[in-house]
């Protein structure tokens, strides 16, 4: 099944509220919003996502901070945030993972930038890549050979995300800055397939 007949079958869907506790305005999403303030929304405070993987951005246009959203309920921004170092009170914008294939998903991460020095090629969730044997707290380039991809700055899945996708980039993350638009470091410590 491809993506177009995964949309038509309504394999993406998500409902935002302007308010947490899921209170206050509220639309049903089966495509991207690259911003819910033309929607006459003044933000997102809570989220129900029923079918697909996607990604919140904390701005507009697909800007900022991003947060994972797999199925279930986010009644609140620390829902959404978890672990973060980093938490938003609101997102702006947001679209499905339309490459997710939790059983079939493999991404190379590299000691260098631009795809050089050691690689290791990984196709499981790993809480700790310390733990795995890579010797850096820093991963400088990552290529994601299938599926997409979460990358947090610490171990146990906790600090900044980084949603990697095979059909963005090409799959191809040369360095760090190419990992989200507010990437501050090459730090990722944990690493896991998006559920689909």
């Amino acid at each position: 099944m491809n993506t177009q007949q995964m949309e038509q079958m309504g394999q993406f869907r998500i409902t935002v509220w302007e308010e947490e506790n899921f209170q206050g305005k509220r639309c049903e999403f089966m495509l991207e919003c690259q911003n819910i303030m033309e929607r006459g929304f003044r933000k997102i405070r809570s989220i129900k996502v029923e079918n697909g993987p996607w990604v919140g951005y904390e701005y507009p246009e697909f800007q900022g901070q991003q947060f994972i959203l797999e199925k279930g309920d986010y009644p609140c921004y620390e829902a959404w945030s978890g672990n973060s170092s980093y938490r938003t009170e609101h997102m702006h914008s947001f679209r499905p993972i339309k490459c997710a294939n939790h059983s079939d998903s493999k991404v190379t991460l590299y000691e260098c930038e631009d795809f050089q020095g050691r690689k290791f090629e990984m196709c499981d969730d790993y809480p700790s890549l310390q733990a795995m044997g890579w010797c850096n707290k820093e991963v400088p380039s990552i290529k994601v050979n299938s599926g997409a991809w979460v990358a947090y700055q610490f171990p146990g899945y906790r600090g900044y995300q980084y949603i990697l996708e095979r059909d963005r980039h090409q799959g191809e993350y040369r360095n760090y800055n190419e990992f989200s638009t507010q990437a501050h470091t090459n730090q990722v410590q944990s690493i896991r397939r998006i559920q689909h």
